[in-house]
């Protein structure tokens, strides 16, 4: 039997040939039919019949449902003249497979396999072909949307919850769109939607209000509710642009002014914002020369056992030297140099400053004092850095000396520091520190299952902490749980006599690090020869004890 169909038919519409294949897709008996005929016969039939009056050839796909199944065929129709008749002969070929592997190829280029959303390129070619049909006549809205914390959510949930996350917040979205509108998934967790046609913005508005709204519900998700707000960032054709780049450049800066003040609203394009984008760059710019140039050094700030005076340890803080020699802290770039993924490259350059100044480090400090580096919660879950970093602390030959301080969501997020990173720093003797433990993730049963050596609370909880008795509650409940667990506890940003008090009469903390003790140090501006320990214990014994203060009034032989 021929795989392909194959059908003769003449000009009185009559088959005189049908052979199995053929008779199976027009699902008619074989030989030469003389039933009712079937539905697909007669429209092959009239097919036939224009087709040989023209005279033309033609080749067509032609579908044929039975069922849940539908299978696809190519005919080729050709007439022929044998003796004095006009035929038609028709072959036909299953081209089922192949179209289902092109429909998936075409999916997999113009859709996005997760949401079953458009990709940027259909939306790119919606916005161009608006453009080009209605020149300066219509209007049209673009808003670019993106997940805030999405990353945070990922790492603490896992990428299935996430997954799913985009799949909900898709299906959200596209509530009230009309045929004439878009939403389309650009990438990872950022979205793109088109409203077209549009009267102005109020009624751009009122439909974004009421997107947030919806999006500010809590999904319920494999057991786990979960909060996902929305920053998003508008632009209008052809006030804000006329082109779809512009358009969309606007409405991306649009967004990150809602990221930069506070996330989970939605704002329009203005033209001040695109000179804070072009500041943007330009700070850019300048981190990534400064990187090249090395123009990053380390400030120290010393850890203080605040019962016997001693460093415990220090902190390396980076700095920046911008090209007036003018030093800047790491508020004004860090969180650019994570974004821009430069933030491996400077907690290296970090701790080759440190091996440099190894020797004037411990002149300084102390030889037995542990030297901290912060590491952000993205390396820490990251494989690819973590391994070479370690490998480069136990190349400094004093691995042992290093503390690394991540913050607490590097622990509880579903990553691979705990199972992976972890156990690589111990068998090197390298120490872990929660830091900033209080403002994240935190938990204290979250807290029981953490691997550390050393617990940072966070200075808003220490801050005026001789007021705040629901602060010292917690800072108890913390405190006891620690020393349960092994670790070492260190409170952050002290900085005035009561608060240092407080802790030494109401707490057994032994540590603190803040500017009552020392700013951060910059190495070359101390003279070697006089230590700092050496220094502080002849300035802070000499100054009085005040009669008004507490009991626990030792403090004050502590200088600012």
């Amino acid at each position: 039997m021929l795989p392909s169909g194959v059908t003769v038919q003449d000009e009185q519409g009559h088959f005189l040939l049908v052979n199995d294949a053929a008779a199976a897709q027009l699902r008619i008996s074989t030989g030469e039919p003389s039933g009712p005929a079937s539905k697909e016969l007669n429209r092959r039939r009239e097919t036939g019949l224009e087709l040989l009056r023209s005279g033309r050839p033609a080749v067509a796909e032609e579908s044929v449902t039975s069922g849940e199944a539908k299978q696809v065929f190519l005919t080729v129709h050709r007439p022929v003249r044998i003796a004095d008749r006009k035929l038609l002969l028709s072959s036909s070929a299953d081209i089922s497979e192949q179209k289902a592997v092109e429909d998936q190829l075409f999916r997999s280029a113009y859709y996005d396999e997760l949401t079953d959303l458009p990709t940027r390129r259909v939306v790119e070619r919606r916005a161009n072909s608006l453009l080009q049909r209605d020149g300066t006549q219509g209007k049209f809205a673009l808003a670019f949307l993106d997940i805030d914390n999405f990353k945070h959510i990922n790492d603490y949930y896992g990428h299935a919850i996430g997954d799913a996350l985009l799949v909900e917040v898709a299906k959200r979205l596209r509530l009230d769109l009309r045929d004439s509108d878009m939403l389309s998934r650009i990438s990872g967790d950022e979205f793109i939607l088109l409203l077209n046609p549009i009267q102005g913005e109020r009624e751009v508005a009122e439909y974004i209000q009421f997107a947030l709204e919806r999006l500010r519900a809590p999904f319920f998700i494999d057991g786990s509710e979960i909060f996902a707000s929305t920053s998003i960032g508008v632009s209008l054709y052809p006030d804000h642009g006329r082109s779809y780049d512009v358009l969309r450049q606007n409405a991306d800066i649009a967004m990150y002014r809602v990221k930069n003040e506070g996330k989970g609203a939605a704002v329009f394009f203005d033209a001040s914002m695109e000179r804070e984008a072009l500041a943007r760059i330009k700070v850019e710019q300048a981190l990534r020369l400064a990187i090249l140039e090395k123009r990053f050094c380390c400030a120290f700030q010393p850890k203080i056992d605040i019962r016997t005076q001693d460093i415990k340890g220090i902190e390396a803080l980076v700095r920046l030297r911008d090209d007036e020699g003018v030093i800047q802290a790491p508020g004004t770039f860090i969180n650019l140099a994570v974004e821009l993924g430069l933030i491996d490259e400077l907690t290296h350059l970090v701790l080759a400053e440190i091996v440099k100044s190894i020797d004037l480090i411990n002149e300084t400090f102390g030889a037995d004092t542990s030297i901290s580096i912060n590491v952000a919660a993205k390396q820490a879950g990251n494989p690819k850095f973590m391994r070479p970093f370690a490998q480069a602390l136990e190349a400094t030959g004093f691995p042992e000396r290093f503390m690394i301080e991540v913050t607490e969501d590097a622990f509880v997020a579903k990553t691979h520091f705990q199972t992976e990173i972890l156990p690589i720093f111990r068998k090197l003797g390298v120490g872990i520190s929660i830091d900033d433990f209080g403002i994240g993730y935190s938990s204290l049963s979250a807290l029981a299952d953490i691997t550390a050596d050393e617990i940072k609370i966070d200075r808003s909880f220490i801050t005026d902490i001789h007021k705040r008795p629901r602060s010292q509650g917690i800072l108890r409940a913390i405190e006891s749980l620690s020393e349960a667990l092994g670790m070492t506890v260190i409170a952050e940003g002290l900085e005035s006599f009561e608060e240092l008090a407080y802790l030494q009469a109401a707490t057994r903390i032994r540590y603190a690090q803040g500017f009552y003790f020392s700013k951060p140090i910059f190495l070359e501006e101390l003279k070697p020869a006089i230590p700092i320990v050496s220094e502080a214990r002849i300035n802070l014994a000499s100054r009085p004890l005040q009669e008004n203060r507490p009991v626990y009034a030792r403090a004050d032989r502590y200088r600012r």
